[in-house]
Parts: C-alpha cells; sequence; structure tokens
C-alpha cells in the first residue's frame, strides 16, 4: 500500500500530464503558416523564406513553417486576411507593406480593421527606403525632378511605391507621373528595364540592394532620395526628404508618410491569439535574428538585418495612431493618387 502514491505518480508522468509545455505541445507536429502579402522574388517573399527555414528550430515543439504568397493590394489582402478569417491561434503569422495596417488611419476607408489589436512579432529590417531611377531618365539629383516629369512604378493606392511617389508630388510638387498596379517591386523593376517607367520610389535599401545592388555599381541605376529619419551612411551624397520639410508641420506630415517606412519587414499575428503563444513567437523570431546561421543567409542573399522587438513595434503603431488629426489629414490627402495605370 505504501507504493502505491509512487505507482500512481509513474502513471501520471507517463501520460504527459505533469510538467508538459503547453506551448511544446500546441506546436508539436503542426505546421504554422507565413502569409506574405506580395508576390515571390520581392523583399517580403525573400525574407519570409528564409525565416521559416530558421525560425522553426526556437518555437516550442519546433512545427514545420511554410510561406504562402496573398498577393493584392500591396498586402491589404493579406492583412485583411489576417485580421478577420486566419485562425486567431498562433499557427499564422502575415507580412505586408508598412502601409498596409495604416490604411485605417491614412486611408479611404476600404480597411475594415482595428490594426491596433494586432499582435505585432517583430521586424527584421526597419532600415530606410529610397527614390531611385534608371541612368536614361534625365535625372541627376532629387532637385532635377522640380525641373523634368519621370514616371515612377507604383502597386496601388495602399501600397509604399505609390505612396511615396504621390506624396512627394503633393507635399513638395515633384514632376511625378505615377504608373500604377504593378504587381510588386520585382515587376517594377522588369517594367524599368524595358522602359515603362523612369524608376520607383519607396523600396527599401535591402531590396534595393537584392535587386539594383549591380546596377547601382555600374552606374545604371542611381539612389536620388532617401526617406529615413536618420540618413544612412550606406547612400552618401544622398539627401533624406527632411531636408525638404519647411516647418513643423512638414516634418510631423512627413513622419507619418514616410518616417513610418521604418516599420519595414514586421510580422503581425491575429487579434486574441493567446498571449502565450504571442510570447513564444516573439522570443523565437528575436532568437533567429540574433542566430548565425540566418544572418549568413540573409547576407548571401544582399538582405539587411535591423530587427525590432514585437513590444517596440506595438508602441510604433500606437504612438503613429496618436498622431493630431490635422497632421493625418494632410498626410492622408498626400498619399492619393492623380494617375492610375
Amino acid at each position: 500500500m505504501r507504493f502505491a502514491p509512487a505507482t500512481a505518480l509513474f502513471a501520471v508522468l507517463a501520460t504527459g500530464s505533469v510538467h508538459a509545455d503547453p506551448i511544446d505541445e500546441f506546436y508539436h507536429g503542426r505546421t504554422m503558416s507565413i502569409v506574405v502579402g506580395h508576390e515571390p522574388g520581392t523583399g517580403f517573399d525573400l525574407y519570409s523564406r528564409s525565416l521559416a527555414r530558421h525560425m522553426s528550430r526556437f518555437v516550442p515543439g519546433t512545427p514545420t513553417i511554410v510561406v504562402q504568397n496573398m498577393v493584392g493590394a500591396s498586402g491589404l489582402n493579406a492583412i485583411s486576411w489576417l485580421y478577420s478569417v486566419a485562425p486567431k491561434d498562433g499557427s499564422v503569422i502575415a507580412i505586408s507593406a508598412h502601409t498596409a495596417p495604416l490604411e485605417p488611419l491614412l486611408g479611404s476607408g476600404v480597411a475594415k480593421f482595428d490594426a491596433s489589436r494586432f499582435n505585432w512579432i517583430g521586424n527584421i529590417d526597419h532600415g530606410v527606403s529610397v527614390c531611385g531611377v534608371w541612368h536614361t531618365s534625365g535625372i541627376a539629383t532629387f532637385d532635377d525632378v522640380f525641373k523634368k516629369e519621370i514616371l515612377l512604378g507604383g502597386t496601388g493606392a495602399s501600397g509604399p511605391l505609390s505612396s511615396a511617389a504621390n506624396a512627394l508630388r503633393n507635399l513638395l510638387g515633384a514632376k511625378i507621373k505615377l504608373v500604377d498596379g504593378y504587381k510588386g517591386s520585382a515587376s517594377i523593376r522588369m517594367a524599368t528595364l524595358q522602359g515603362e517607367v523612369n524608376g520607383v520610389c519607396g523600396i527599401s535599401l535591402s531590396t534595393l540592394n537584392a535587386q539594383y545592388g549591380q546596377d547601382v555599381r555600374d552606374g545604371r541605376f542611381k539612389p536620388i532620395l532617401q526617406f529615413g529619419t536618420v540618413e544612412s551612411p550606406a547612400l552618401p551624397g544622398v539627401p533624406a526628404v527632411y531636408r525638404y520639410a519647411r516647418t513643423d508641420e512638414d516634418r510631423q506630415t512627413f513622419d507619418l508618410v514616410f518616417g513610418a517606412q521604418s516599420i519595414g519587414r514586421a510580422y503581425a499575428a491575429p487579434p486574441d491569439t493567446p498571449l502565450a503563444r504571442v510570447q513564444a513567437l516573439r522570443a523565437a523570431f528575436m532568437k533567429t535574428m540574433e542566430d548565425p546561421a540566418f544572418a549568413a543567409e540573409l547576407e548571401k542573399q544582399q538582405l539587411d538585418l535591423n530587427p525590432r522587438s514585437g513590444e517596440e513595434l506595438q508602441e510604433l503603431f500606437n504612438s503613429l495612431f496618436r498622431s493630431p488629426r490635422a497632421v493625418v489629414e494632410r498626410a492622408r490627402a498626400a498619399t492619393k493618387s492623380a494617375v492610375s495605370r
């Protein structure tokens, strides 16, 4: 009789009911998805496939992680799906252009979600974005765009490549004609090579390096403007858009239109995802960012690594949504398109 409690305890342990890790238990044997709101071959897609190959090792239970592309409206389709349709159990995260979750703030009212409810997991790259032109455009510096019209490729009203070009025209008076409707930066690169457009604005420095690196080194593609709040040493001689701000209101508007591009390559889980799983994904994400094998893979692809935690992203979004109403209205008007494809 005196051995019965020990026997009972052994039976309980054998069933795994004591000391079981519920996070490990949930993810073990499961397939997790990273939904990319952009076409294959874009920076969003390349980053996500590298993340999928490495992050599994750091998630309890080591789930299989797969990438799924849900192309449309510069990631707005994917982020809307994440909000209202995706399973809210920690089995799905998604990435879109930074403009998609800001659509309720700056858009035309099409987006029907509350971006403050997303659970932000982390950001792989929050570097600067650039505006660049092909060598046959006749544009040597950004100041030339005030004298000569150029054609820039865009992806649509909710995309950063379109909103950046629109804002330069509407806020600064740059002579930009936007050719909208391309699927993504890879498609715009092809259009640039074929002479359909002269260049693009709003692509990240990492995408510039990955898609135009050799062209930049050979002088075929020239960065003429950068959108970071701090000028990047990687772009010597390329002015920041903030140099063109004349008033405090200009600078506040630039923060919302251009500075928000520092959101960069940000991943989110749906609203109402259990907090413990959100925390586990955030921890696994940051461990991946510190992993030498992951860093080496990004370097091989000429992709930058400038991570930011999910907690930092959550606060950044909160601060953007606290912007003064007058600034929001001006920023919203500035990013609207006047020309469509």
